[in-house]
């Protein structure tokens, strides 16, 4: 099994409540590494924030880290990360006004090859974390395949969501392969889905899931007990050459805390092993 980190946007608000607290039961939720979100919203430096990392007996290996805040001021932001430990560095979504087909498309796709070659020049890796949405077509292609195939793949790489490329409309495990060579970090998210399970035809699993957002209420599972088959992405993405794996759940299962979700994902991911 490849190491696992746990995205800690899974416990944002417990983040804002009790940083150090909710760090150390990230770790007796049996993770050991963790990728950042959110992380200078939280009101630590750098140095802080690896202290509190280091107490929990945690360490950061990847940040998901707003494009925009990028793009304004590189040495401020991805430094903060790089600091921090982060050795990759993520765009995590892209404004409606800044994806395909939004005007800011063109541009971003230049801003998003210099953030890479700031992270290369400091040892580090850019990677783009998509959604649903760039499964759009664009001029024939997945608007997705369309940023990989316009940015190189020595300045920007993978990390295929596989929730979001389910939905999206394609198989996850088949996507991560398309990818071998270039998908370093693989994000494990698992979903139920309205009828009682069963993942209906991708055009209703999409208008689902753009309802289901707006509602705030995407039926996100602990990994292993959704619909995804997950033994196949994890095979796949070892095979794609992945160096580590990502638990990622954005909202808790009903009636349970993210830290039992976390806990769970872990529990399913070991009996793997």
């Amino acid at each position: 099994m490849l190491p696992v980190m746990l995205q800690l946007y899974n416990v944002r608000e417990e983040l804002k409540n009790d940083f150090d607290g909710t760090l150390e039961q990230v770790a007796g939720a049996g993770y050991r590494y963790v990728e950042l979100a959110l992380a200078m919203a939280y009101g630590k430096s750098a140095a802080e924030t690896g202290a509190s990392l280091e107490k929990a007996g945690l360490s950061a290996v990847s940040a998901h880290v707003p494009y925009r805040d990028m793009i304004q001021d590189m040495d401020k932001v991805i430094g903060y990360h790089l600091d921090v430990g982060c050795k990759f560095i993520v765009v995590p979504f892209l404004a409606e006004e800044d994806r395909y087909p939004g005007p800011n498309y063109a541009e971003v796709k230049k801003g998003i090859a210099r953030l890479g070659e700031y992270c290369s020049k400091k040892g580090a890796a850019l990677l783009y974390h998509n959604h649903e949405f760039e499964f759009a077509d664009c001029n024939g292609k997945y608007a997705l395949d369309d940023l990989y195939d316009s940015v190189p793949a020595a300045l920007l790489q993978t990390e295929i969501d596989v929730c979001w490329a389910k939905v999206g409309g394609v198989d996850p495990a088949e996507y991560i392969l398309k990818y071998s060579g270039r998908a370093p970090v693989v994000h494990l998210k698992d979903f139920d889905s309205s009828n009682g399970g069963q993942v209906k035809a991708a055009y209703d699993l999409i208008g689902e899931a753009k309802k289901a957002r707006a509602a705030g209420a995407f039926p996100f599972r602990a990994v292993g007990h959704g619909v995804q088959d997950i033994p196949g992405i994890v095979k796949a993405a070892e095979k794609a050459g992945a160096r580590w794996l990502v638990v990622e759940q954005d909202l808790p299962s009903p009636g349970m805390s993210p830290i039992q979700c976390a806990k769970q994902s872990m529990d399913y991911l070991n009996s793997l092993k």
